[in-house]
């Protein structure tokens, strides 16, 4: 059986993206799970924008927690392709393109959500437009803004999959992992495209992303963060 150790340059390659990665999940869940959450209601256009208005500085917050978190996806995507390129160089390179454009894209879909903020800021002002026109503005640009993160997360779903093979031949990680991830790619295609396609069964594929690519993300943070570089692995063909 052939032996693996690595440099303790990997290691802290691998160290630092399980860190960008916990502060993906961080930054994501108080910004769509806590913020926007708590605040938009799709169903209520006018509780939406009263929400936001009352709440404008947390709104803000959740904005800028998605732009530091675009941020640090940008980051891993560069260090999962220093990490797995020795594996495939060009695997790598079309993981990190995906995983940059779903970046760009989220960062571009970020205007939707300031447009929000325009629009109940000017709830108080004589512009001459309706209260009720205002709310479903407001309502429109948050809808935007969650079918654009849709958009993203077909990118980031491919950018999974190659990823997910990547890992079954890297030394870095266990196979099972890779499986994992490339499972949780597969349930992100398959949320986004029921969301353009069969909004009504949305329901049902969001429960699957829980369960199979969120747990393999942590898992793949955790991974990095605390078993890396602290054992000798069976070298992989």
């Amino acid at each position: 059986m052939q032996l693996f150790s690595f440099s303790n340059n990997t290691v802290k390659y691998a160290r630092l993206t399980g860190i960008l990665y916990l502060l993906i999940f961080f930054f994501g869940f108080f910004s769509e799970g806590f913020v926007r959450g708590t605040l938009v209601n799709f169903d209520d256009a006018a509780q939406t924008a009263n929400n936001i208005l009352e709440n404008l500085f947390l709104f803000r917050a959740g904005f800028t927690g998605d732009l530091l978190m675009v941020i640090c996806d940008v980051a891993v995507a560069v260090a999962f392709y220093i990490l797995l390129k020795p594996v495939s160089k060009g695997l790598a390179i079309a993981a990190a393109f995906f995983r940059l454009t779903q970046a760009a894209v989220i960062a571009l879909n970020m205007i939707h959500q300031f447009q929000a903020i325009l629009w109940v800021e000017r709830l108080d002002k004589p512009i001459g437009l309706e209260p009720i026109t205002i709310y479903e503005m407001v309502n429109m640009a948050m809808e935007s803004q969650m079918y654009g993160y849709l958009i993203s997360g077909v990118f980031f779903g491919v950018s999974c999959i190659i990823l997910g093979y990547l890992f079954t031949k890297s030394n870095l990680f266990p196979t099972w992992l890779g499986y994992l991830l490339g499972l949780g790619g597969i349930s992100y295609l398959i949320d986004c495209f029921t969301n353009f396609m069969f909004p009504s069964w949305a329901d049902t594929t969001e429960i699957l992303v829980l369960v199979t690519a969120v747990i393999a993300e942590l898992a793949v943070s955790i991974w990095l963060l605390a078993f890396v570089g602290k054992r000798t692995y069976s070298a992989k063909a």
